[in-house]
């Protein structure tokens, strides 16, 4: 038995849950979030807890279990906190301007780069070289951080580039350094 997906999810207060059929709906204070659960797995509400329970041992059944059961809590810390990611900018010049909800970054290119705020995820710039990702789809604010993150990687050798708040980033030895 698959030991995340037999923990119950406990619903907190101000947090409304509505299953139907296989799709389970999550609407708090921060907004709405919805996923359907796939088909050998079963959600249920009981007493302000969900519980996710499987039908058989199969591989396919034992896989999605405990998947199932963390988007599901996922959903509901979401809607109850929200997700955030903090990025931050190293190297010379380069620099990051909110334009209305979008961002324009300077990263050493001829030409600057436009970033667009997709729905539901809000770009914060805390310094020119520091921004936040936040939004209350955990998968979302991770996809658009790594996008952000991918138009100037950390550079091995001068450690310059869009990295996570806290990232180690790797340094390698130049052409001079035996």
């Amino acid at each position: 038995m698959s030991r995340i997906g037999r923990l119950p999810i406990p619903v907190p207060a101000g947090v409304d849950i509505a299953i139907n059929g296989n799709v389970v709906s999550v609407k708090g204070a921060k907004g709405e979030l919805s996923h359907t659960v796939p088909s050998p797995i079963t959600a249920t509400l009981e007493d302000g807890t969900i519980t996710v329970t499987r039908p058989n041992d199969e591989r396919e059944s034992r896989s999605l279990h405990g998947l199932t059961r963390t988007l599901i809590a996922n959903m509901i810390t979401g809607v109850t906190e929200g997700y955030k990611k903090d990025l931050e900018i190293v190297g010379t010049g380069y620099r990051v301007v909110a334009k209305g909800a979008d961002l324009e970054f300077a990263l050493g290119y001829s030409h600057p780069v436009p970033v667009a705020a997709p729905e539901g995820i809000t770009l914060t710039v805390v310094a020119p070289t520091k921004v936040t990702v936040s939004g209350i789809d955990k998968q979302q604010v991770g996809e658009v951080s790594a996008n952000i993150r991918k138009l100037r990687k950390p550079d091995p050798y001068k450690g310059k580039g869009i990295r996570y708040a806290g990232e180690i980033v790797r340094r390698k030895v130049g052409k001079a350094g035996k």
